[in-house]
Order: structure tokens, then sequence, then C-alpha cells
């Protein structure tokens, strides 16, 4: 009988003791969610300034400094101009191992205006719109890193909380310059997000991708009365696209190859002495793509030499196909489960619902938005790609999504563009930014974590694996936006 008593006091002082310890884990997360849900109001303010700036791809001065005054003010060292680009930054705070990194993203796209409203009706302010909710992701990421900062600060935790923002992610490839200059040598882990139409955190590949811009130059002539001097460059490109399209034969399946004749000539009675093709080649594996794209630079050689021309290339872009990593994933999901998902109001109910018939949405609800997807380990690579990828593949990285456009809605759209502007884009905004917060606390407490993910990258990429990135040593294209 004592024996048993004995257990049963054992049995409840260890019980209550893990309950203490829990409860002591606990108040300092509430405490961080607490703070972000304070602060809520300011941040969806931020975020609805970049919204209506809608500044395109390395033009994004007004953006760029908004986000960097918010963390200049919660008392970040910030470097500005990083890798040739004006408007990047880099903001840090506190010192040594681990470093953990977020990245912040701020550009627009052109052609896609758009009110706050769930009916197409373009913005009377601009031409550009936040397509991609890029204004929601700088802002989130900005949230979230403040939050970090506030915790290692009061907790005095050692470690190094580091922002980066990356411009020009719509075709400019930011961070890919950043990654080349070797900005991510010192970084432990980088945890990121990306707008949706859902809750999700699944480790997801992309397609690796390079962007090439074909120039060719002939000789003018007048096509009916000396034809015999002109040598055409449009003959140039159609030689190259015809060629490219009998090598789709001859690729794996998985490959995509898009072009678009960009200069054609200026009048069919004139020989075109200049014409130009822009070339996008994507796979899910960016050894592929470098093996296709010389193939590609070969046929564009060949192209010139038939039809007697000149031909000069340069890269537009060029992505890495995101390299998945397992432990960061499960660590981001728990937290977005502890997170939860996105709860509408009545009115943003009704604007879910109106929004939601402008296109194909299935059996999707409204509701769907407050769910959290299931955790899927097939790692199938999305059919995009992102800048992201070259970062993939020199620092350990995990990627989620959050609810903040309505559900079913696909990104570039005019839809995304509409719900981006409304609480419902800030809403999931502050999702992406309570569980991107938990997650790098996690790494502080529990560094370990990191290591594992560190050795999931070198067994995933090899352990030879060197950088070299698919654009060469190519300077950003600042201009890229501009003709």
């Amino acid at each position: 009988m004592k024996k048993l008593i004995f257990l049963s006091a054992l049995l409840w002082w260890s019980g209550n003791g893990l309950w203490a310890q829990g409860k002591k884990q606990a108040a300092p997360v509430q405490g961080v969610l607490r703070t972000l849900d304070e602060k809520g109001t300011q941040y969806a303010q931020t975020a609805h300034q970049i919204w209506q700036l809608a500044e395109l791809g390395f033009m994004e001065q007004q953006s760029t400094e908004l986000l960097q005054a918010a963390l200049r003010q919660a008392g970040f060292r910030i470097e500005t101009g990083v890798a040739g680009m004006p408007t990047s930054f880099i903001a840090t705070w506190g010192s040594g191992k681990p470093v953990i990194g977020f990245l912040a993203e701020y550009d627009a796209l052109p052609g896609v205006s758009q009110a706050a409203v769930p009916v197409q009706q373009a913005n009377p302010t601009t031409n550009n719109g936040h397509a991609c909710g890029h204004h929601l992701f700088g802002t989130g990421s900005v949230a979230a890193a403040i939050a970090v900062k506030e915790w290692l600060e009061s907790t005095k935790t050692p470690g190094t909380i580091r922002l980066y923002g990356t411009p020009a992610e719509e075709g400019g490839g930011g961070k890919v310059f950043m990654v080349r200059a070797g900005l991510f040598s010192d970084v432990d882990a980088v945890l990121t997000w990306h707008p949706g139409s859902q809750n999700a955190c699944s480790p997801h590949s992309t397609l690796a991708a390079v962007g090439i811009k074909f120039k060719f130059h002939g000789i003018a002539s007048h096509a009916a009365g000396a034809p015999e001097r002109g040598r055409s460059a449009l003959d140039a490109v159609e030689a190259l696209d015809f060629m490219a399209n009998l090598m789709r034969e001859h690729v794996p399946e998985e490959t995509r190859i898009h072009y678009v004749i960009t200069r054609g000539g200026e009048a069919p009675n004139v020989v075109p002495a200049y014409a130009q093709v822009n070339y996008i080649i994507r796979h899910p594996d960016m050894g592929t793509v470098r093996n296709i794209q010389e193939r590609i630079l070969r046929a564009a050689e060949g192209a010139a030499k038939g039809t007697e021309t000149r031909m000069e290339y340069e890269y537009e872009t060029g992505y890495f196909n995101v390299l998945p990593n397992l432990a960061l994933s499960e660590l981001m999901y728990r937290n977005l489960q502890t997170v939860g998902g996105v709860q509408y109001t009545p009115e943003e109910r009704a604007f879910a619902e109106k929004i939601m018939t402008s296109y194909p949405s299935g059996n999707l609800r409204p509701e769907s938005a407050a769910e959290v997807a299931p955790f899927e380990t097939d790692e199938h690579a999305t059919p995009a790609s992102s800048d992201v990828g070259d970062i993939s593949w020199v620092v350990p990285t995990a990627s989620m999504s959050a609810a903040t456009w309505a559900p079913g809605t696909s990104a570039h759209s005019w839809q995304a563009v509409a719900a981006g502007g409304t609480s419902i884009g800030e809403k999931g905004m502050m999702v992406a930014a309570k569980t991107m917060a938990l997650s790098a606390i996690e790494l502080y407490q529990h560094p370990d974590i990191a290591d594992k993910a560190k050795q999931e990258l070198i067994r995933r990429r090899g352990a030879d694996f060197k950088y070299v990135s698919l654009i060469g040593d190519m300077p950003p294209p600042l201009q890229y936006r501009t003709h």
C-alpha cells in the first residue's frame, strides 16, 4: 500500500512537473502571439501602403523604405543596396549562432491593376498590381523578424535574426545575386512564406528555370526590289524556334520550353535587320535545365550560321529548383497547426463568396481558409519557379503558404490583387508572421533541429556540391521592367 502511494505521488509530481514545464514554454509563445496581434493594425497599414504603391521590380524605392523604416525603428542594423541592387537590403539584430534568416519580397506585376472589390475593376491610380501578394510577403516577414528580435532581447537568448529584402522576384531574380555574392554563407536556416489560397507547409519543390534573350542581326534590304542583298534576322529567329520545337520530342517529359518573339521587323517589305526572341526553359532538375540550355544555345548558333546573320544572347533569369528540407518543413508545419488558419468575419465571408463565383472553385468553401492543409511528403515539383531555389541549395530552407486570398484563387490574377488589398490578405499575412516567428524561436531553443536540417541539405545536394548560378556573371538587370 505504501509502495502504491509512493508511486502515485511520484506520478503526480512528474505529471505536474511536466505540466509546469509545458506551461513555462507556452508562456513566451503566447506573449509573441499577443504582441503580433497588438501590432496587427500597424502592419496591415504598411502592407496596404505597399499594395497601393504597386512598384515594379528593381523600382520598389518607397516600398523598401517602408520596410526598412519599421526594422530600423525596432533596432535592426540595415545594410542597403547589397549585391548591386539599389532596392535590396539586409536587416540584422543580435550576434552569434544560430543565424536564422527571413526573406521579404515587395515587387508588383505590370498590367494587373485591380481595386479591392470582388468584381473586376481597375485601380484608377496604377496599371500595376500585387497579384502575387508581395506587399503581404514583405510586411509579414518584417513583422516576424521584429517579434523574434523582441523575444531574443527579452529572454537574453544568444543568436542572430536577419531579414533579407529581396527585390524583383518577378523575373529579376534578386535572390540569385545575393546568393552569388555569398550573403547567405553564415546562415543556419532560412524560413520563408508566400501568399496563397490555403494554409499549408509541405516540402515541395519547384521547377528550375533559365530565361535567355536571343538577338539576331541581319542586313536590311528591299524585300521585293533586292531581296538577295538582305539577310533576315527574322529568318534566324524562326529557324531557332523550328529547331526548338523539333527538340521537344527529345527532352525529358517534364521539360517546358516557352518563347515569345518580341521583335520581328518593322515592315513586311523590308528584310528585317534585327529580330529578338525570348526563351524560358524549365525542368524539375537544374542539371537538366543546364543541359537543355546548352542545346538551345547550339541551335541559336546554327540558326545564325544558316541564315548568315549574327547572334548574341543574354540571360534574363536563372533559378534553381527548390531543394526541400523535411526537418524544417516539419518544424514549420507544427507551428502552423498551433497558429491555425484565417477566420472570416461575415463581411469577409461575403467578399470571398462573391469573388469565388468568378473562377472554378470546385468543392471549396470560404471556410477552407480556416483549415490547415495536411502535411504531404511526396515532394513533387509545383509548376512554377522561384529565386528561393538558389537559396535552398546553400542554406536549409523551408516555406509555407497562408490563405491571403479566397480559397481557389490563382496567383497573378485580379482576384489575388483584390483580396490582397483587404483584411482577408492582412489576416493571412499575420498567420504567416506568427508561424515564422514561432518556428524561429524553436530553432533558437533547439539548435539541433538546424543541425539536422544542415545534414539533410548536404545529403540531398551531395557533399561535393559547389554553387554556380545558372546566369553566370551577368549583373542584375536593373532596367528589365523599363524596356
